[in-house]
């Protein structure tokens, strides 16, 4: 069907019809010039006009006002019971419960709130229709030909005006969602007098404002989180004292030990142990001292161990203890870093405290930053220090079996990757993040990536290997996220790198027997040099001897040969004078 409406209009409405025609020009008006009109004008030279052939542009910015999001817990506590019910009696509550079951309105209120309940149940059961059912299929995956990167996805500053070193980080036990980060002023006598004693609680999601504040009674370079519950965290202070928050209680420690029972230098590091309870950890100090403790009684420490390598528990002559480590799969074990340079390995099961201290790793030129078992071959263990990294064996106590080259700026911190066995990371003084591989190359890193200007004193990679933290010199902690390269478990490449720690291990067994021969040899020469040296000594020593007797047997006979003459002449002299006296006699 089509719609047509025309419009009609009278023909006298549309005006005088328009007539046009051709015809030449006519001039109406003729005006003379006026040369009195030339005086109110001034004569300029030169003239500039500026031309614009574009068209003129505006620019104007406008900054949105920031949202600022808070994530808030609640605590759900039982109520709701009337003035004269005793919650806590078991007995009272169970005969108000019955008797409330059997009130009329009861059915009718269960039936109608269990609608609404199944409703929001059913809602939480909603079936993703876009999840992937078989993510775990393509769990190994082939080593793709590309570069590894890492880019930098969240920074956390600061917030206080004198800004402080990143001196410790820890991941939140629930998939990495938070960050606990403690700042210190790491240089000996250089603190403000003004300045904060805060750490703080970060949030994943929200970078731009810390979660909670931990508030101690002394800088902490040591914050860790309870892996069995996560809203408990120890940490370890300046002044040598430890303590725990708990941040459903608030910003203060719920407890902390007496000073004079702590530790005498500040508390370096600590990890908490694999037990039922969850409660127990231990604490790492340069005074020399390893201290267990159990939160639920912090009077005192429950064990106590004097790093004195030489077995005598003299607190004296005891190595300072920089780093600590502890694997949940060896729970007898545990390895502590000192100052001196060396790794000491010890045993909890040892009654005595010179029982406790099994043996020393020595391989450093100076403090170990770091010591941490490979997450899948404990018995291999990475250590940090000096100028190198060195990745050693417990079968091999001589020497480290793998380590890297001697760098230009010092090492500071490093850790394993906990997905890839033949991955791990090194933090330096220069500001570079070194990721190494060691399937891919020793000599030098597979990736390594300049995070600031400032040196970086602490590291600590997420458990899925995606997310790496680095603090800084001055309070900057910089979250890197690497590619998948650096955080997907390759195929075969743990039969891979078992073969490579028992292909370094078997060739340092190998030289350290070389070695042993070759120290036997010296030895066995050198007693048969010594051997030699005693037989010609011995025959010098008797031909000296017989010299010295035939020299005394000639002098002695000399000296009988003059006695003897001595007394010739003696009886010479007397017979001479007996014959004068006879013949003076016989004159007479």
């Amino acid at each position: 069907m089509e719609i047509v409406y025309v419009y009609t209009k009278i023909r006298s409405e549309f005006g005088r019809q328009c007539n046009f025609s051709d015809r030449p020009a006519e001039l109406h008006a003729d005006i003379l010039p006026d040369p009195t009109l030339a005086e109110n004008f001034i004569e300029k030279n030169p003239v500039d006009v500026f031309v614009q052939v574009s068209k003129d542009m505006s620019e104007h910015e406008v900054n949105t006002e920031r949202f600022k999001s808070e994530t808030r817990g609640i605590n759900h506590v039982e109520g709701g019971w009337p003035k004269d019910i005793n919650a806590n009696d078991l007995e009272h509550t169970i005969r108000y419960r019955k008797k409330v079951e059997k009130d009329e309105n009861y059915v009718y209120t269960i039936m109608q709130l269990g609608s609404l309940m199944e409703h929001c149940v059913k809602q939480n059961n909603a079936i993703n229709i876009y999840e992937e059912y078989f993510e775990d299929k393509g769990k190994y995956v082939e080593r793709v030909e590309e570069p590894s990167t890492a880019k930098t996805i969240n920074v956390f500053s600061d917030p206080n005006e004198i800004k402080r070193t990143v001196s410790h980080l820890s991941w939140h036990p629930d998939q990495g969602r938070k960050l606990a980060i403690s700042y210190c002023c790491l240089e000996f006598q250089r603190a403000a007098d003004n300045m904060s004693y805060d750490s703080y609680i970060w949030d994943l999601d929200n970078p731009n404002k810390h979660e909670m504040v931990i508030k101690p009674v002394s800088p902490l370079l040591c914050l860790e989180y309870n892996p069995k519950d996560s809203h408990i965290l120890a940490g370890g202070c300046y002044n040598g004292q430890m303590g725990y928050w708990d941040t459903r209680k608030g910003s203060q420690a719920v407890e902390m030990p007496a000073i004079e029972l702590g530790h005498r230098d500040p508390v370096y590091k600590i990890i908490w142990l694999q037990s039922k309870t969850g409660t127990e950890c231990f604490s790492a100090s340069t005074d020399g001292q390893v201290l267990w403790w159990d939160i639920r009684k912090l009077s005192e420490p429950v064990e106590r161990l004097v790093l004195d390598v030489t077995k005598k528990d003299n607190p004296d002559i005891a190595y300072g203890a920089v780093s600590l480590e502890f694997e949940s799969t060896m729970p007898t074990k545990f390895m502590v870093g000192t100052e001196q340079g060396a790794i000491i390995l010890g045993n909890r099961k040892g009654k005595l405290p010179a029982e406790k201290i099994v043996t020393t790793f020595t391989g450093h030129h100076g403090p170990v930053y770091a010591v941490q078992r490979n997450p899948f071959y404990p018995k291999n263990f990475l250590t940090v220090g000096d100028w190198t990294v060195r990745i050693w064996s417990e079968d091999i106590r001589d020497s480290s079996i793998i380590w890297t080259k001697y760098h230009m700026s010092k090492l500071t911190d490093g850790c394993w990757s906990p997905i890839r066995p033949s991955v791990f990371f090194t933090t330096k003084l220069d500001g570079t993040v070194d990721t190494w591989d060691l399937l891919f190359k020793h000599s030098e890193p597979a990736l390594s990536i300049k995070v600031c200007d400032e040196p970086l004193y602490s590291l600590r990679i997420q458990d899925n290997g995606r997310l790496l933290a680095c603090g800084s010199f001055l309070g900057t902690t910089t979250l890197l996220e690497f590619s998948s390269g650096l955080c997907t478990y390759q195929k075969n490449e743990k039969s891979l790198a078992n073969a490579m720690f028992e292909r370094e291990t078997k060739r340092e067994r190998i030289l350290e027997a070389r070695q042993r021969e070759m120290r036997v040899k010296e030895r066995v020469k050198s007693e048969q040099e010594k051997v030699v040296e005693r037989k010609e000594d011995e025959e010098e020593t008797i031909e000296y001897k017989i010299e010295q007797a035939e020299k005394t047997f000639f002098e002695t006979i000399e000296q009988e040969r003059e006695r003897f003459e001595i007394e010739a002449e003696k009886v010479d002299d007397r017979e001479k004078t007996l014959s004068e006296e006879e013949e003076e006699m016989d004159d007479y």
